[in-house]
């Protein structure tokens, strides 16, 4: 438990949140796509069973860790800006009090209220929470990111990575090579509809326009990748 707020109760705040489950779906989406567009160009080039299921494992891990990896690496740096933000807003709050609140007010005047009104609102905020105010004018942080967010950033898209890759990876383990290709194609296809549905409905967006991009993406990646593997073995 972190500033109150349980684990349960953080996963559930990111199953509703729409970014979050467009986030998961685009990541579970690039875990397809690399490890079905590795397998298909060693499907090209005559792999074996047991060379392709190798490969399929080594993308799945690989992606897995440089999935999380990134993402961990960018909300820690988020956090880390956030932070020297609420240091620098500290300072000048301690230091120039009034000059905070001019620009706290100047604000609220920029938003449309009158002058005086304002003023009250600028002094009434300040002496709630200076700093919070400061932080939600100036720079449009409404909270601070708690220490564990980029752990939670980074697991959970290597986990949506791995949900993904785990399409074409156990496809690899159970199908015949001789029609291996064209299933995981056909699964890629599918996986992708189904993310593409998910991430459209979660942010309101045209479900068209997902669906063609993802698959004019995957697609176009198995294309080149299977035409690679003929190229070039």
């Amino acid at each position: 438990m972190e500033g109150g707020v349980t684990v349960w109760g953080r996963l559930r705040a990111r199953l509703t949140d729409p970014a979050a489950l467009r986030g998961w779906a685009v990541d579970a989406n690039d875990g397809v796509i690399a490890t079905a567009g590795m397998l298909e160009g060693f499907a090209a080039a005559g792999a074996s069973d047991s060379v392709l299921v190798l490969a399929a494992t080594a993308a799945t891990v690989a992606g897995a860790l440089a999935m999380g990896g990134a993402k961990w690496a960018e909300e820690s740096a988020e956090r880390d800006a956030q932070l020297r933000l609420v240091a620098e807003e500290s300072a000048e709050i301690a230091a120039h009090p009034e000059d905070e609140i001019v620009e706290l007010t100047a604000y609220w005047e920029r938003k449309g209220l009158s002058p005086d009104l304002a003023r009250q609102v600028a002094e009434q905020l300040s002496r709630r929470d200076a700093l919070a105010a400061q932080l939600e004018s100036e720079h449009g942080i409404d909270e601070i990111m708690p220490a564990s967010a980029p752990v939670w950033a980074g697991a959970s898209s290597a986990l949506a990575f791995v949900v993904g890759a785990a399409v074409p990876l156990l496809i690899t383990l159970f199908v015949p090579v001789a029609i291996e290709a064209w299933l995981i194609l056909l699964s890629v296809v599918a996986a992708l509809v189904l993310t593409s549905i998910i991430a459209a409905r979660a942010t309101r967006l045209s479900l068209v326009r997902t669906l063609v991009r993802a698959l004019v993406v995957g697609v176009g990646t198995l294309a080149i990748s299977y035409l690679a593997g003929l190229v070039l073995f």
